[in-house]
């Protein structure tokens, strides 16, 4: 009797770790996102768009348009929040864009100078009411010749 328990004490821990290890690789990893506010249809902002760069000397100045979308996006964004990412020194490994500036509306020109040589990647994202976000612009890539 003591043989028999000791067996299936046995079966069921290498069950378990059996279990413990399968779900491992499932248990997620990174960092969450911030919570986003639910969206209504038509509740949406439209993204930036016909994002542009233009150097002169060091001054990097961004341009970009945006439109309402009263099917889909129609809110009206309060303002335009500008990312910046710089390429780590390893190969393959993403880039992580950080806030470098904020555009009221409606203006949609981005002015900054910049040191080095680059490259620079820079991505634009609307944000209205509530800080209801839009999807991001396309990215632009920036070099000083």
């Amino acid at each position: 009797m003591i043989g028999l328990r000791s067996c299936v004490s046995s079966t069921v821990l290498v069950v378990v770790l059996g279990l413990m290890l399968a779900l491992l690789p499932v248990s997620g990893c990174g960092k969450k996102a911030p919570p986003r506010v639910p969206e209504k249809p038509g509740q949406a902002v439209a993204p930036p768009g016909d994002l542009s760069a233009d150097i002169t000397g060091t001054q990097l100045t961004l341009t970009w348009t945006h439109d309402i979308d009263p099917d889909n996006a129609m809110l009206v964004p309060r303002y335009f929040e500008v990312s910046m990412a710089m390429p780590d020194d390893c190969e393959g490994c993403p880039f992580v864009f950080k806030p470098v500036g904020q555009v009221s509306m409606p203006d949609m020109v981005f002015e900054m100078l910049l040191n080095g040589t680059g490259p620079w990647y820079f991505r634009v994202q609307a944000v209205a009411e509530h800080d209801t976000r839009s999807d991001y612009s396309k990215t632009v890539r920036v070099e000083i010749p």
